[in-house]
């Protein structure tokens, strides 16, 4: 597995991004079902396809991780640098 990669998923309505040992949850829009694909990673903002349950298909959608990582006291540029790459992977 490859250290400077880092993996989002979603479960209910929290986005889960996970890298090395870290594991981050927060909540996303209300009726998101799913996060189909990682599109551009530019230093914690994604843009990504979603489903969600308002539409029949999937949606380009936006996350910004640095006020996430930020209200989580967790120094946004220092944890971000080392990752190269997004994937969407669930569990299972």
């Amino acid at each position: 597995m490859s250290t400077d990669t880092a993996f989002l998923s979603s479960k209910g309505r929290y986005i889960i991004f996970s890298w090395k040992n870290r594991t981050i949850r927060f909540r996303g829009p209300y009726s998101l079902e799913r996060i189909e694909r990682v599109k551009e990673w530019d230093e914690g903002y994604l843009v990504v396809d979603a489903k969600y349950q308002h539409s029949a298909e999937e949606v380009e959608d936006y996350i910004d991780l640095v006020p996430v990582l930020e209200r989580l006291y967790i120094n946004a540029k220092e944890f971000l640098s080392p990752i190269k790459k997004v994937e969407v992977r669930y569990a299972g």
